[in-house]
């Protein structure tokens, strides 16, 4: 694959199979004498413990973190079955970052201690100071149903640091999900990287859903496995498909993507997806559900538009930009594919110089999200390191 460079940030790709070429091709466009740390996002397809030792080898002492993605974002649009890349600089990026291998035990102690450790690593290169100039990422196991927890520690913990994140996906299977670090991929485990940097960024968040009038109520819920037993006092998948008009036999991915429920907190509404079905007529949420919260039907709006203005305010505030790092919604690319929008909505994130990877669930600011489109847009720099 062609290599894509900008100052400060190179980009690459792998789409064949075999781990040891994967890796071979990725460390050829990647590795130069500068490269301080890389992150990727690969299919869930791939052998992952022959790719984990493979990408070890091959960078030589480079740290790397990454996930498996529900599909990629590459430098040429969409993905699948693939394995994409980012060498950031070292000169314009200090970059740490940690695994939390328990995520079920992680408490505020655990989190305030985390960031200690990785704003000393950051601090410790000199790039930039640490307020002003930081932002988080992280990475969750997208089947853990521990997501919350974690977020809700890490968020009071890192104060005024901007995050973002997604959940790591599985090629839509929905059975294994996984995270890298330390040379080998983790299941029901998080990262979390802090960058530091002297270039400009904005993290951010966006979706195109749209409230309507109809409500339901969670009357019978299992908060702790994220299942609804009762909508309104009716078996929850008869009561959802009656809203959206379909019978519940039709009820998938599909659907689910093209009719979202959400939370409405203050003016916001934080989109709540559904995952699955089951036999018992129960629904399975992405996101954390409780007894007696009120879901608010909602329906996409125009998602190019969306877009399109968000990368046109995020252009005049930080001018050009250099690379996003985007964590978007697997079914907002379910609904692309449905809608026949795939390659208006590649064509702009090519433009705009978006890697990163379909997600189970994204993270804003110790929040957890579904059906957005979430991350960080970084300016170009104006010198090599001259602040």
């Amino acid at each position: 694959m062609a290599l894509q460079q900008s100052e400060g940030v190179l980009s690459a790709v792998s789409s064949t199979k075999d781990v040891e070429l994967a890796a071979q091709e990725l460390a050829r466009q990647l590795i130069h004498p500068y490269l301080g740390f890389v992150l990727f996002f690969c299919s869930a397809e791939y052998d992952l413990d022959g790719l984990g030792q493979a990408l070890e080898a091959h960078f030589g002492g480079v740290s790397l973190v990454g996930c498996t993605s529900a599909g990629e974002i590459t430098p040429q649009g969409y993905g699948r079955g693939c394995v994409v890349a980012l060498g950031f600089d070292l000169r314009c990026f200090s970059i740490a970052s940690v695994l939390i291998d328990e995520m079920e035990r992680f408490n505020l102690l655990d989190a305030q201690q985390l960031v200690d450790g990785l704003v000393k690593d950051c601090r410790s290169n000199e790039l930039a100071s640490i307020k002003g100039h930081s932002f988080a990422l992280t990475l969750l196991d997208g089947l853990s149903s521990r997501e919350e927890l974690v977020l809700g520690a890490l968020s009071a913990a890192l104060g005024s640091i901007p995050h973002f994140g997604g959940s790591a996906g599985d090629d839509n299977h929905l059975t294994h999900t996984h995270v890298y670090h330390g040379g080998r991929f983790h299941s029901g485990a998080a990262v979390v990287v802090l960058f530091n940097t002297w270039l400009e960024f904005e993290v951010f968040s966006t979706h195109h859903i749209q409230p309507s009038a109809e409500k339901l109520v969670v009357t019978r819920a299992d908060s702790a496995t994220r299942r609804v037993y009762e909508l309104n006092a009716a078996p929850a998948a008869q009561e959802y498909a009656e809203l959206i008009g379909v019978p519940v036999e039709a009820l998938d991915l599909r659907a689910f993507a093209a009719y979202p429920l959400a939370v409405r907190i203050s003016d916001h509404y934080y989109v709540r997806s559904i995952q699955q079905v089951h036999d018992d007529l129960s629904l399975t949420f992405y996101c954390a559900v409780e007894n007696g919260i009120v879901l608010t039907a909602m329906r996409p709006g125009p998602l190019l538009p969306n877009l399109a203005q968000l990368f046109a305010g995020l252009e005049q505030r930080l001018g050009p930009l250099l690379l996003t790092i985007g964590c978007d919604c697997f079914l907002r690319r379910l609904e692309i594919e449905n809608d026949g929008g795939v390659e208006s909505v590649a064509t702009l994130l090519r433009q705009q110089r978006v890697i990163g990877f379909n997600t189970y669930g994204e993270q804003f600011n110790g929040m957890h999200i579904n059906q957005t489109f979430t991350g960080v847009a970084i300016g170009r720099p104006v010198g090599r390191g001259e602040r």
